[in-house]
């Protein structure tokens, strides 16, 4: 029972994100840098490693603005999300779903409150959006979604707390990250293994070779700093071949997003080390 109740005061992501990285966190571990001060992670997502290292010092940006004002208020005002995500958890049915996803608008407290509802209710926890940037996800086939985790939310709100986060693109963090006592961890959208994985619909800027190529440089610059910089992605002979003169980890990840469940299974990811 005891260690059950750790489990649950140990902040961890209150969100389901396609690609978070709870289960690999074992596999990083030995990875991690030993020590620094100030931890940056540009690709929030659901903040698994952040949430695991629980930095005294951290910069979380992401381009996703309602995913940013989604930790902003989880930060600060988590107990009228909280009361806000109750209301969702006693309406919750198919119509109901529909209704809230049509209509995006409103305050950044009811913003936050229906991301996390729709994050809990829709399809896979996917984040998919289409071009005029509206999420389009269908209801998934839940009995019972945690539409309001509490205890979760509330240890995640005291683990924020000292977090700057801003909506910001990824070049940003060279603005911040200067010398080694600064941390950048990078788990960017995954360059496609075959052109039915591609999924870059994350938000409503598309992430491709190009864009690869533009965060490999931003990697060498904050290295050449001595910045210990650290990133995750597919391993593919592009990954490889652009991450050549750093170190290259294998990591064995759990394939779970995949539509036919024959098809999910473990695949091979890679952990790119500058030091």
């Amino acid at each position: 029972m005891i260690s059950q109740i750790s489990k649950e005061t140990k902040p961890r992501p209150f969100l389901k994100w396609a690609g978070g990285k709870s289960r690999l966190i074992p596999q990083y571990q030995q990875y991690f840098p030993k020590n620094f001060q100030t931890y940056y992670e540009p690709f929030l997502g659901g903040g698994a490693v952040f949430f695991h290292l629980q930095p005294p010092k951290a910069i979380l940006t992401d381009i996703n603005a309602d995913l940013i004002i989604t930790y902003r208020c989880v930060r600060d005002s988590v107990e009228e999300l909280i009361t806000r995500l109750k209301e969702h958890k006693q309406q919750h049915d198919r119509d109901y779903y529909y209704d809230v996803r049509s209509y995006p608008e409103g305050t950044n407290l009811e913003k936050a409150a229906r991301f996390i509802y729709l994050n809990k209710t829709c399809f896979n926890g996917l984040y998919r959006v289409n071009s005029q940037g509206k999420f389009n996800v269908p209801l998934g086939r839940y009995q019972n979604p945690g539409i309001c985790q509490e205890d979760i939310l509330r240890v995640a709100s005291k683990a924020l707390a000292t977090a700057d986060i801003q909506n910001a693109d990824f070049t940003e963090v060279l603005n911040y990250a200067t010398n080694s006592n600064d941390f950048v961890f990078f788990d960017p959208p995954y360059h496609p293994l075959s052109v039915t994985s591609n999924f870059t619909a994350y938000s409503k800027y598309l992430f491709g070779e190009e864009q690869q190529k533009q965060l490999r440089d931003v990697f060498v610059e904050l290295a050449e700093r001595g910045v210990k910089v650290m990133l995750s992605n597919s391993d593919c002979d592009f990954i490889r071949e652009i991450y050549s003169s750093f170190k290259i980890h294998t990591i064995s990840a759990a394939r779970s997003i995949n539509a036919n469940a024959k098809k999910r299974g473990n695949i091979n990811e890679v952990l790119v080390t500058s030091y």
